[in-house]
């Protein structure tokens, strides 16, 4: 992965010996972490409740309202950052894309919830009122089983996260179906993970349509009728977020982010995205510096 901004694995923010899972409550958590107001990514799953507070959270240049009992998701890698408005209270849960692999028998089974997608639209959820007290009380009894230090915590720990996640995958929009995905979701699916791990260096649908073992053409129809673009649109949205987000620290030079993007020179990747935003990389970062000197 290309790394720019400050990154966070469980063990930096953690007091415990415990690598692959971290839950507290959100004020102390928050109070211990001051640092973590301004634009950073993590190694791991992260998740919070807000029960308490106002102002605003970024996740990868969306900016969210904070409003009692909205719950946020984002995967490893992701940018965000905090700007909080008074007291401001909940639940944080962190836990790394190793902690089901031992308990699940599809271990990538988490990946299959729409808010773990990667898609912020998905990934910020406004919980109704009805089910409020229902979700208080399950994070109580996650951090209650998280304090606990008998031999099976872990996997109660599983299983009470395991049903948050359903339970609120079933109130966020029920894209995801209880059967078999069909092949061109999961062609799409393994193009967009394919993107994450190769876009600095295949730049060109054909390029992962030969991984897939399909033609150029199947990979742009299945994207056209799923996402409404075209593979390469997918491909330089995928390389202008990641610029975005190597732009948000000041000390890489354009010329060495272009380098870490794999573009020939400085000006290629000038052009590339001028033509993708309307305006230079340099003028973005002063932009988005300008955000985050203001906050």
């Amino acid at each position: 992965m290309v790394q720019g901004t400050p990154i966070y694995d469980i063990c930096t923010l953690s007091d415990f010996k415990q690598h692959e899972i971290l839950i507290s409550r959100f004020a102390p958590y928050l109070d211990h972490h001051k640092n973590l107001n301004t634009a950073h990514r993590h190694t791991f799953y992260h998740l919070v409740l807000f029960t308490n507070g106002g102002g605003s959270h970024s996740i990868d240049f969306e900016n969210f309202t904070v409003k009692p009992y909205q719950v946020y998701f984002m995967i490893p890698g992701q940018v965000h950052s905090w700007n909080f408005e008074g007291f401001t209270d909940g639940y944080i849960i962190n836990f790394s894309e190793a902690f089901f692999h031992s308990f699940l028998l599809n271990p990538v089974y988490p990946e299959s919830f729409s808010f773990f997608s990667g898609d912020t639209k998905a990934a910020v959820i406004d919980l109704p009122e009805n089910i409020h007290q229902k979700i208080y009380n399950l994070f109580e009894e996650i951090i209650e089983e998280f304090e606990r230090t008998d031999v099976q915590e872990t996997d109660m720990l599983r299983v009470l996260i395991l049903q948050l996640f359903i339970i609120i995958n079933r109130l966020n929009d029920g894209r995801i179906s209880n059967g078999p995905a069909s092949y061109n979701q999961t062609l799409l699916k393994n193009f967009q993970k394919l993107i994450g791990q190769h876009y600095t260096n295949l730049k060109l649908p054909r390029d992962y349509a030969d991984l897939l073992y399909i033609t150029p053409n199947h990979l742009n129809a299945i994207c056209k009728d799923m996402l409404g673009i075209q593979a390469g649109e997918i491909i330089r949205n995928r390389t202008m977020l990641e610029a975005k987000r190597l732009l948000i620290n000041p000390q890489l030079s354009i010329t060495e982010i272009s380098f870490m993007l794999n573009f020939n020179d400085n000006s290629y990747f000038t052009k590339f995205y001028r033509k993708a935003e309307g305006i230079t990389p340099e003028e973005i970062r002063k932009n988005i510096l300008n955000v985050n000197h203001h906050e």
